[in-house]
């Protein structure tokens, strides 16, 4: 799995808790004044996964303010943006003379370089803040220091567009940091940088700023998103793939000849991976094969078994029997 830090605050006595925390996001991402009316007995679920120098966290904890001071950017300063992301909560900003409030799914940046105030507030008086945030050494931003300084406080969608593609990738590897190997860590860190770097320039409205190899990584993403919501369309061929992102057909293939495979390929998998998922469900073991193969693009039940036991070495009634029969031995 990907490295990883988790911090559960209740694993500490209460009167601990606080300062732990305190010191341990200091440490962690750059020193702050931190100050929660919890403080007594503060409750805190927190993980950081790190891909190469990028650090990925989501938290689960209660109110919280942050403020980065004069005092403490002249100690320590890590050179590096922040993204926040709350997912349950509201986030509001403050620095010089202007404030800001960044609901769910709104994403926004800070800068270590930078004074602010950031609250962390739950969606109501006893509840929970969630959200997660990223960490990028500015070293990393293929994107001009100037117009970085133009996003400080800007609020972007996360639900939708390039945004929404890249808080879908970033809850993925939360969801999932277990089926990564360490070695996936720096792949991880350059799509990510990618996805960055094109949601800062739309955010700008200048595509210019966003170098051409992560024009054509950020294309190759949205695509596989595109794949992956369309797998029950049998008309998801590489022509109608091609036309719903404006690009020929031959681009596309181009695309995916870069990545050692093709786009035909691509569905195949994504669409066979989804129904072994849906064969080996208890709850799912009244629906037969055909129905199961027709939901994810095979309407010709032999070319399904075809392709199933060629993917997966045997025939899609012994693979169901097989996990069905194990799911309920492991239920017992």
């Amino acid at each position: 799995m990907l490295k990883e830090t988790v911090f559960r605050s209740e694993e500490l006595p209460a009167a601990d808790r606080f300062e732990v925390w305190r010191e341990l996001i200091g440490h962690t991402h750059a020193p702050v004044e931190v100050a929660s009316e919890f403080s007594a007995e503060y409750d805190a679920h927190y993980r950081v996964l790190e891909l190469g120098a990028i650090r990925v966290w989501p938290v689960t904890c209660h109110p919280l303010q942050f403020q980065r001071t004069a005092k403490l950017i002249r100690q320590s300063d890590p050179e590096q943006y922040h993204l926040a992301l709350p997912l349950s909560g509201v986030n509001r900003m403050s620095w010089d003379d202007q404030k800001s409030e960044f609901n769910s799914y709104e994403l926004h940046l800070c800068d270590s370089s930078r004074i602010f105030e950031l609250n962390m507030n739950a969606v109501n008086d006893h509840g929970y803040f969630a959200g997660m945030g990223v960490d990028v050494p500015k070293a990393l931003m293929p994107l001009s220091a100037d117009r970085m300084d133009r996003l400080f406080g800007q609020g972007i969608s996360g639900r939708a567009g390039i945004g929404g593609l890249m808080t879908q990738f970033l809850l993925q590897i939360v969801e999932n940091s277990a089926s990564y190997e360490p070695s996936d860590g720096p792949r991880l860190e350059t799509v990510l940088i990618d996805l960055l770097a094109a949601v800062f320039a739309r955010a700008l409205d200048d595509d210019s700023a966003c170098p051409p190899e992560s024009h054509q990584r950020t294309l190759t993403l949205r695509i596989k998103a595109f794949i992956q919501q369309h797998l029950h369309d049998p008309q998801l061929t590489p022509r109608n793939i091609a036309a719903a992102h404006h690009i020929s057909v031959s681009y596309l293939h181009r695309l995916f000849q870069q990545e050692g495979g093709t786009v035909a390929g691509r569905v195949r998998h994504q669409r066979l991976e989804r129904a072994r998922r849906d064969l080996a469900d208890p709850a799912q073991r009244a629906i037969p094969i055909h129905a199961i193969a027709a939901r994810w693009g095979f309407p010709r039940a032999a070319d399904f078994s075809r392709a199933f036991r060629t993917a997966y070495g045997v025939p899609p009634r012994d693979y169901r029997h097989h996990a069905v029969r194990t799911a309920g031995r492991v239920n017992q």
